[in-house]
């Protein structure tokens, strides 16, 4: 990952942006622990915190071109910080991609699978927040921010980004059941999610079309990686890259419930891509069409098929 360096030691202009829907228990006050830390060490700091998801983003939106006209695109020195899950690493893309102006992830949601990916301490906010400050603090020759690539979503309901992942499939059906659940959380969620599910697994036709070359083929699931997991450290795309400018894209054949859950746990370790009726290829652009399928991204509802994704190298900068 390809690394700006910022001058050393110098104070930053820092947006923190909370997830608004979190419930966040034993980490209530995170949002406004991080903006502390940030200010005790000298930093510049605004927080952000809306009633819910579209105005938060269109306020970060705001903040981002005003960070990107502060500092310029190549100092390091302005940074959006986000509070919260996945669900706040789209945001953050989002908000950010194409910008130049860095990222800083705080986990505290369910999955955290881009945090996992980067290697960012996910479960415990106060050793991320040690990390981004110590990041913060070490700009220079010796370091700034890594730049990772994202991938730009083209539907009916317009343009987005992701950063990790986008389910198409069973998978995304699990994922919306998943979001409406309140218990349990982390990845057992997920399982229960999953087997709730599973009444309804049915194979869907696809029609895809990776770099231009179509590819039509019956499946239950398919997942475009950028990152390695989705859904709590499911390993989905287990050898995907963020900044290799490809997507990994993995399509599950038709099998039955008991053969899908001989396959699920493998998904943990990233060995279920050995199975034969799972196919992982490559590419920079992918489109996907199914009748009566509804894609979802890093966690965030996209909409129904089809979708066109196209992977954007060095679209982000992320603190790590």
């Amino acid at each position: 990952m390809e690394r700006v360096h910022p001058p050393a030691d110098a104070p930053a202009d820092v947006v923190v942006a909370v997830n608004p829907t979190a419930a966040f228990g034993r980490h209530g006050d995170v949002g406004t622990r991080v903006a502390r830390r940030l200010e005790e060490a000298g930093h510049r700091v605004t927080t952000l915190v809306r009633d819910d998801y579209p105005t938060l983003l269109a306020a970060a939106r705001d903040a981002v071109a005003g960070l990107a006209r502060r500092g310029g695109p190549d100092d390091g020195l302005t940074t959006l910080v986000v509070v919260g899950g996945d669900g706040m690493v789209n945001l953050a893309a989002n908000a950010t991609a194409g910008t130049g102006v860095p990222i800083g992830l705080i986990p505290t949601g369910t999955g955290n699978d881009f945090a996992r990916t980067l290697g960012i301490p996910h479960g415990d906010p106060d050793a991320a927040a040690d990390l981004l400050l110590s990041a913060l603090a070490s700009a220079g020759p010796a370091g700034g921010p890594a730049t990772v690539d994202a991938a730009r979503i083209s539907s009916a309901g317009g343009e987005r980004w992701f950063a990790c992942s986008l389910s198409a499939g069973f998978d995304a059906r699990v994922n919306e059941r998943a979001n409406r659940m309140r218990w349990p959380s982390g990845r057992s969620r997920y399982v229960v999610a999953l087997l709730a599910e599973l009444t309804r697994l049915r194979p869907a036709a696809y029609a895809l079309e990776l770099d231009g070359k179509p590819w039509e083929t019956p499946a239950v699931l398919v997942s475009i990686g950028n990152g390695v997991s989705l859904g709590g450290g499911m390993r989905i795309t287990p050898d995907a890259q963020l900044d290799d400018g490809l997507l990994d894209v993995m399509v599950v054949a038709p099998l039955g419930r008991l053969a899908l859950l001989r396959i699920f746990p493998r998904v943990f370790s990233g060995t279920h891509v050995t199975d034969p009726r799972v196919t992982i290829r490559r590419a920079s652009r992918v489109r996907i069409d199914a009748q009566n399928i509804v894609a979802f991204a890093d966690g965030e509802r996209i909409g129904p098929l089809p979708v066109e994704v196209t992977v954007v190298p060095g679209a982000l900068r992320v603190w790590t």
